[in-house]
């Protein structure tokens, strides 16, 4: 049984603050220096990457796995995971399903991806719409609760009642909104009246083979840890009232059944921030979205406590990481927009603190750009490119990442349950490091199709973000005269604009049409073409 916590070694209310997350398992203690950053997943896999790229990685630590795209079965498939008698599965059955290391990632379970801000239809009392690979499922809180328990994540989050309809809302849906998380949190946290397993279908399973024993989803009376949208959109009102309730006393039959909560505040574990529909709601109500956010932030934070950690997701550049951190103490960030740069093409190269800065520089390059062709350089300037640089004697940091620090394998690859990092067992010898991948193989890679290519730069941008919380909990040790300092540095020498990823994203597309998806419409206007130069061609003779 694993235990959560999280302790600051700078107890600030709103400011940078440092402090770390430890999940303590029976065998090892898996520690995260905040601030940091968590991998988001797509069905439950690191987008690009293998097993065997994730277990290399050393900024891959905790991952969230939204579990909506596994919503189109009933039950969902993970769920069935801890059906598997005489397995290691029964203690993290969600790590064994999805190949993640039990010592060495946590794993959290999200309904909703919260990069996905297309409208939805609306939640009711007793359920949320959730977007899976058939359409769209409403997802009620006791299955929820039920999902959760049959998949024992490390951490959940908690159901909330956030809208994806055209903002604006009015009082009375906002008022729904609030009063329907606070009810599902209470929900997720009753462990007095276990609920009934979802409903599932009628064929009988047992080992994945027909039988005559039901198919039932094991349930546990233990809830992870429980972080909690904050939830109140772009209203301050709405953001106050929902802080405010849950510190508020417990009373009647809720108090009975959440015993021994004394308020729904003692049963969350951290608090987080879905940036997409705050923005949307901000973005009809008012200009200057950033300035409007960060008031809305600390007004629910507030009265919170102070020692407890705080996510954000869906950032989408440095820059807007260094403000949160400055001006609301945010703790960890998604790495979702790294994760998409890799898809685009995009190499991420900058620094914090900043050493060079001569002139305003992109924070990244986009390896489409035929000016990269016959580059051999490594992919980041302000990185070495491999562990053993010999003739390298500049004073930089250096890249882990597989595409700048590639190595030999030691021993031979495993590709199934057997493999010893999955069962806990360490490799035996140390690896042998090669030279680094240059720009130019990149490049080639992004134009013949490769899928390496995006995998090696999903490995190399989630590196670099890595080392930049690295340099931020450097400097935020040094006071706040140097904090102020490097950010205003920081953003003097990297571009806020980040023209480089737009600039990727239409190369993107371009030969994300060329490569196949486009194929049927350009057979269409091949027809197109053929028939009408047929029809030129037709001699046209009329009778009189």
């Amino acid at each position: 049984m694993s235990t959560f916590s999280f302790s600051l070694q700078s107890p600030t209310r709103f400011g940078p603050r440092l402090g770390s997350v430890v999940l303590k398992r029976p065998s090892i203690d898996i520690e995260i220096a905040t601030p940091g950053l968590l991998a988001t997943t797509s069905r439950g896999a690191v987008p690009h990457l293998s097993r065997d790229h994730v277990r290399i990685s050393d900024a891959i630590r905790w991952v969230n796995v939204s579990f909506e795209t596994f919503l189109e079965h009933n039950p969902p498939i993970p769920t069935l995971q801890a059906l598997q008698p005489g397995t290691s599965s029964a203690s993290n059955p969600l790590h064994t399903f999805l190949g993640f290391t039990p010592n060495k990632h946590i794993v959290s379970m999200s309904a909703r991806d919260p990069h996905d801000g297309r409208d939805m239809p609306p939640n009711g009392n007793a359920h949320v719409s959730v977007q899976s690979l058939r359409g769209v499922r409403k997802l009620s809180p006791t299955d929820w609760r039920s999902y959760v328990q049959a998949c024992q994540p490390d951490i959940v989050f908690a159901l909330s009642d956030t809208p994806f309809t055209d903002p604006q809302y009015s009082q009375k849906r906002l008022t729904k909104s609030i009063e329907r998380s606070a009810a599902w949190l209470s929900s997720l946290l009753n462990l007095k009246s276990p609920p009934p397993p979802p409903k599932t279908s009628t064929k009988k399973v047992v080992n994945n083979t027909s039988s005559n024993v039901d198919t039932l989803i094991p349930t546990n009376t233990r809830i992870p840890p429980v972080f909690l949208h904050l939830a109140g959109i772009a209203s301050p009102g709405a953001r106050k009232a929902f802080s405010d309730s849950l510190l508020e006393p417990l009373s009647g039959p809720e108090a009975e059944a959440l015993l021994p909560l004394s308020k729904l505040d003692d049963g969350v574990a951290g608090y987080t921030i879905d940036l997409v529909p705050l923005k949307s709601s901000v973005e009809a109500t008012s200009t200057g979205v950033e300035s409007q956010i960060v008031p809305l932030l600390v007004t629910s934070l507030s009265a919170l406590p102070i020692p407890k950690p705080r996510l954000i997701t869906a950032t989408q550049s440095p820059h807007e990481i260094l403000r949160y951190i400055g001006s609301v103490g945010v703790d960890l960030f998604d790495a979702g927009w790294v994760q998409k740069a890799a898809d685009y093409g995009v190499a991420l190269d900058f620094e914090f603190p900043v050493r060079r800065t001569s002139g305003l520089r992109e924070i990244g390059h986009n390896l489409y750009d035929v000016r990269y062709r016959m580059d051999f350089g490594a992919l980041a300037d302000a990185l070495r490119g491999t562990l053993s640089p010999q003739e390298d004697i500049e004073d930089k940091p250096v890249c882990p990442c597989a595409a700048c620090s590639p190595v030999s394998p030691s021993t031979r690859i495993f590709h199934g349950h057997d493999t010893p990092l999955v069962s806990g067992e360490e490799e035996q010898s140390s690896p042998r490091h090669l030279p680094h991948y240059t720009r130019a193989y990149i490049h080639h890679l992004l134009h013949t199709h490769e899928m390496s290519a995006h995998a090696l730069l999903v490995l190399h941008n989630l590196a670099v973000l890595d080392a930049f919380f690295a340099g931020v909990r450097g400097v935020i040790k040094d006071g706040e005269a140097r904090w102020e300092e490097e950010v205003g540095r920081f953003g003097e020498v990297y571009d806020a604009r980040l023209g480089v990823v737009e600039e990727a994203r239409e190369r993107w597309r371009e030969v994300d049409l060329a490569r196949g998806k486009g194929r049927l419409a350009r057979e269409r206007s091949k027809q197109v073409d053929v028939g009408a130069e047929a029809v030129v061609g037709v001699e046209v003779r009329i009778e009189v």
